[in-house]
């Protein structure tokens, strides 16, 4: 009699480990990418967008990074949304800033930087997207790293200055009237150079600058 385990039937029936393996391979892709998926979507209920989500990576910004930063600012700077800055400057500046960079193309498509003025004050500037992206969800990510360095900094109170009262409203940030800081913070904080700082401060040269925007602090 035929050992069954040799018949051309039981070669073509018995599960084969390989199979078996490839088959749970296939089945943890396909639940990562549904948990993926499903993260995105609560993102996106989370922060109220308009448009499906895009997969980005927050990173450090390079000196490399600098002419798309440039690119970013310039799309907003020219309708006076953000302040525009000189080209020397960003480079001198791009260890404060963030870019986040599409995963299935590698572009930076938002920029944003977290500037130290006092021990336990910064402030979110140039936060900046790719307009054709507006509404999916990159600012968000974008801000939320900033938030993240701005607590390992061991910051307690981010400003912002903006046009974008909601964005920031669903982060926490609120709006303020007076500058908040006491008398001898206030003073040493007029020492700096910073169109920023002169900015959070009020001052009277700086005015033109901020026409418009709101003024706004989140607590940590």
């Amino acid at each position: 009699m035929a050992d069954p385990r040799t018949t051309p039937e039981a070669a073509t029936t018995a599960p084969s480990p390989n199979v078996d393996r490839n088959a749970k391979r296939n089945t943890d892709r396909n639940a990562d990418a549904n948990a993926g998926t499903n993260a995105a979507r609560d993102r996106a209920d989370a922060h109220g967008l308009e448009k499906a989500p895009v997969a980005v990576t927050v990173r450090r910004a390079r000196t490399s990074d600098v002419r798309t930063v440039r690119r970013l600012l310039d799309a907003y700077s020219r309708d006076r949304i953000l302040l525009d800055k000189a080209t020397v400057t960003l480079y001198e500046d791009i260890q404060e800033f963030w870019v986040a960079e599409r995963d299935h193309d590698a572009e930076v498509v938002a920029c944003g930087a977290l500037h130290v003025m006092w021990e336990d004050l910064a402030e979110v500037r140039t936060l900046a997207v790719d307009p054709g992206l507006k509404g999916t969800g990159v600012g968000h990510q974008l801000l939320e790293k900033l938030v993240q360095t701005a607590r390992w900094l061991g910051v307690r109170r981010i400003f912002c200055l903006t046009f974008e009262v909601e964005f920031f409203t669903r982060h926490g940030f609120t709006e303020i009237g007076e500058t908040p800081v006491d008398g001898d913070v206030y003073s040493e904080l007029l020492r700096s150079y910073d169109e920023g700082v002169a900015e959070f401060l009020g001052l009277e040269r700086v005015k033109p600058n901020t026409l418009g925007n709101s003024r706004m602090l989140l607590h940590l």
